[in-house]
């Protein structure tokens, strides 16, 4: 983000002494992106960043991964992987891994529990929650969230999360093994939201001010490269002061909000292609979202979108909310994600064209990630594979 913050406590003039009251000397710590060359942010520690007391493997969750094959259009149901025992599951440890590939893991969890400090230094996070509240807590400061939001966490940011209802935290978790940005088409060359992107900085909710912790002797769990499935492994450092001890930061690198009902749909005369519904990239991936929207307005216009083979990409949808006139009589509910593999062209259920004529709005609510290589099944997409949606546009099997 080219969106400049600053907050707390923090000096004049960058890399100069900063002290405290009693004249200790406050620790810089310079957190950039791509090797000095993009965003960073500069943020004032009590504590030495780099000190550990102790150290240990952390057994990751599940990260092996099994090939989509034979090639198949599949329905996971999200919503079975997780029961009673969600109370005792963190967003963190709890995450079961649903796709992947060399650029992206999608997972999901169902939570009640704090988790433990965590960050994740193979790439940005982009976490939706689907239902529940927390507090996401990071050395930047505290974000509250809620349904519909997407928190957006940068690479090696530290920070954990504390569900704050009565009713489970439902989290959709994207972990990049890259950045995640808002798409370029909608930012100036400077960085700012131009007039035609359906969402703008007004948008988006930052960090509180820093919040220190006075705790010693905490453990941090590190998802980082490795010789583990998907070329991952995990680490558990002890460090001597927590590590949210951050006093000040100021820069363009920070955790951040965007709820998804602040996204302004963008709609035409006939169906507009799913770019105009896309809210940020990756490398090798985009995410979408579609919401409840007045649709096309033409006289003969085909409300649901055309069949589309999948040249250069595999499409997942997780559906979150409404009902999604393209899936009617497939299966498809709350809770569910599609899978639509590159080579196999896909589109709406053949009722649901006729359904959709002459409608003027549709009240869905759904998640996209297109890939740009292929995705592998994980342990909870194989375990939650409904075993006939391939099926579905013939009327089953």
């Amino acid at each position: 983000m080219a969106y400049y913050r600053r907050a707390g406590n923090i000096p004049p003039k960058r890399h100069t002494q900063h002290r405290d009251p009693e004249g200790k000397l406050y620790y810089e710590e310079l957190m950039g992106e791509e090797g000095f060359s993009s965003d960073s942010s500069l943020l004032y520690h009590r504590g030495v960043p780099s000190a550990i007391t102790d150290v240990r493997d952390w057994a990751l969750p599940d990260q092996s991964t099994a090939p989509n094959q034979p090639l198949l259009a599949r329905h996971l149901k999200l919503h079975d992987l997780f029961d009673a025992s969600w109370q005792s599951v963190d967003v963190v440890t709890g995450r079961r891994l649903v796709l992947g590939n060399g650029d992206v893991r999608i997972s999901y969890v169902v939570a009640g529990t704090a988790s433990p400090v965590y960050r994740n230094a193979i790439g940005d996070e982009c976490v939706f929650v689907e239902a529940g509240t927390a507090t996401v807590e990071t050395a930047f400061g505290h974000l509250e969230v809620g349904p519909g939001d997407y928190v957006i966490l940068p690479r090696a940011t530290n920070h954990r999360w504390v569900p704050t209802g009565d009713g489970p935290l439902r989290a959709y978790c994207i972990e990049a093994n890259s950045h995640i940005s808002p798409p370029k088409r909608y930012l100036s060359r400077f960085g700012q939201f131009l007039e035609h992107s359906p969402y703008c900085e007004r948008d988006l909710r930052l960090p509180s001010e820093p919040v220190v912790v006075d705790e010693t002797n905490v453990e941090t769990y590190i998802k980082h490269r490795g010789n583990g499935p998907g070329g991952l492994a995990g680490t558990i450092h002890t460090v001597p002061m927590h590590p949210f001890d951050v006093v000040g930061w100021d820069g363009c690198l920070y955790p951040y909000a965007f709820n998804v009902a602040d996204f302004e749909p963008i709609t035409g005369r006939v169906h507009q292609p799913p770019p105009a519904h896309q809210v940020f990239e990756g490398n090798n991936f985009v995410i979408c979202n579609f919401v409840p929207r007045k649709v096309d307005y033409h006289p003969l216009a085909v409300p649901v979108p055309y069949y589309h083979s999948n040249v250069d990409s595999d499409e997942v949808m997780f559906y979150v909310a409404g009902e999604y006139e393209a899936r009617k009589g497939s299966g498809i509910a709350n809770g569910s994600i599609s899978l639509h593999p590159g080579g196999h062209s896909h589109g709406p259920q053949p009722s649901a064209i006729e359904a959709s004529l002459g409608a003027e709005s549709f009240d869905e609510l759904a998640v996209m990630v297109d890939t740009f290589r292929p995705l592998e099944l994980g342990e909870g997409g194989t375990a939650s594979d409904d075993g006939k949606y391939a099926w579905s546009w013939v009327g089953g099997r």
